[in-house]
Parts: C-alpha cells; sequence; structure tokens
C-alpha cells in the first residue's frame, strides 16, 4: 500500500506537559515529532491535535503546541480518539483515510485510537520512532498489537520521504534539511 498525502491526515495525541516527562526515550521522540510535524507542514497535510483531560494532564508540551501554531486541540476523557465527537467530526471533514499517528501512550491512547480507526475502514500509519510509553515493554506489545490489527508501522523519515515521493523538489529539499 503506498501511502499519498492527497489523503492523508496527522494526528498528535495527548504530548501534554504531565504526561511527557515520564516517556521512555522522551526527547528523542520529541525531536523526532517535531521533524513530523514541520514534514507534514510543509507538505501540506493537516494535523489534528488532542488532549487527555488537560485538567489534570496539563496542556500540549509547549514546542508540540509552538509548531502547530496554535492549532485548537480536541480535548477528550475517553483512552480513543474515535469515541470522542469532536474528533470524529474533525476526521470527516478531513476527507482523509489514512492517519499519519504520533503521540503517547503507546499502549493506551494511540493503541485504542489505532484499532478504532482499523475497525471503521480507515488507514492507520504508527510512526514508530514518534510514540511512546513509560514501560518499553507496554510500547513494544502496543506495536505488535497494532501491527496485528493491521496498521503500518513505519518511522518519521521513512513516511516523510514517502510522502514526499521525489527529489528535486522544494518539498523534498525542505524535508532533507529537517531530518539531518
Amino acid at each position: 500500500m503506498r501511502i499519498n498525502k492527497e489523503s492523508c491526515s496527522g494526528l498528535v495525541i495527548d504530548i501534554q506537559e504531565k504526561l511527557f516527562p515520564h516517556m521512555k526515550g522522551k526527547e528523542e521522540m520529541l525531536r523526532k515529532c517535531l521533524i513530523l510535524i514541520e514534514g507534514l507542514k510543509v507538505l501540506g497535510i493537516p494535523v489534528v491535535l488532542t488532549e487527555q483531560y488537560p485538567r489534570g494532564l496539563g496542556p500540549t508540551l509547549e514546542p508540540v503546541a509552538s509548531a502547530l501554531g496554535g492549532e485548537q486541540a480536541i480535548e477528550k476523557a475517553a483512552f480513543s480518539c474515535c469515541d470522542e465527537p469532536a474528533y470524529l467530526n474533525s476526521l470527516e471533514k478531513s476527507g482523509a483515510n489514512t492517519l499519519l499517528i504520533c503521540g503517547i501512550e503507546a499502549h493506551v491512547c494511540v493503541m485504542q485510537t489505532v484499532v478504532d480507526l482499523i475497525g471503521s475502514g480507515y488507514k492507520a500509519v504508527v510512526v514508530e520512532d514518534c510514540i511512546s510509553s513509560r514501560n518499553p515493554d507496554d510500547m513494544r506489545v502496543a506495536l505488535e498489537r497494532m501491527r496485528t490489527e493491521g496498521a503500518v508501522i513505519t518511522t518519521c523519515e521513512s513516511i516523510l520521504f514517502e510522502l514526499a515521493r521525489f527529489s528535486g523538489t522544494e518539498e523534498f529539499k525542505v524535508i532533507s534539511r529537517l531530518v539531518k
């Protein structure tokens, strides 16, 4: 299955102030998420942001919020984004059938969202180096489950170049600088 930018939307799940400090490999994950977000912007792919119970877990981490340029987060209480009517409405309006997913925690909100998206007929593309959990075993098992359910597992650099498709374009040049 070739992934193309015309049918995609990005989804940044719950990278929040009180949750982020507990993630394994958090600094590298954040670095890759910021590259992914910038790359998606260069490619003209819309990105949706969610926050899990922001009153308790705080707002979106500042570098992520800044990268998204003030994108209004969809607040949710359910773990799966698909149990939040505001997200489903946003998804329907986007016309996307492929979701590029990053965020935390891999074994809770990310995994449940991925399983629900696939169950609803969407293609879920999980950007492995842009997700994390507190416990590496939880992350490993979540990745196995998502793959078994039918998710495409990829990396930040791989998906950005797949979406760019051609070298020599302005998009390619910007993405090349981002990933170096």
